[in-house]
């Protein structure tokens, strides 16, 4: 992976990259631990944000809901 902050797209075109290596069977043993590794590691990473989007989405169902309400006091 590059220097540059990965997006959850580039981060789940990695891991395919990855995958693809793995199942060629043509990666040595020190070669697929650490594409174990990195694999691991975006995965791990893909789920964070996976998890703040939802975060997210569920602040803006709270937002909606709030205003709703406040619409329904009125």
């Amino acid at each position: 992976m590059s220097t540059n902050a990965p997006t959850y797209e580039s981060a789940v075109a990695r891991i395919e990259e990855i995958i693809r290596r793995l199942d060629s069977g043509e990666a040595g043993l020190r070669e697929t631990l650490a594409l174990v590794n990195e694999g691991r590691d975006l995965v791990e990473f893909c789920a964070g944000e996976l998890e703040a989007v939802s975060r997210g989405l569920e602040e803006l169902r709270l937002d909606d809901l709030v205003a709703r309400l406040e619409g329904a006091q009125r």
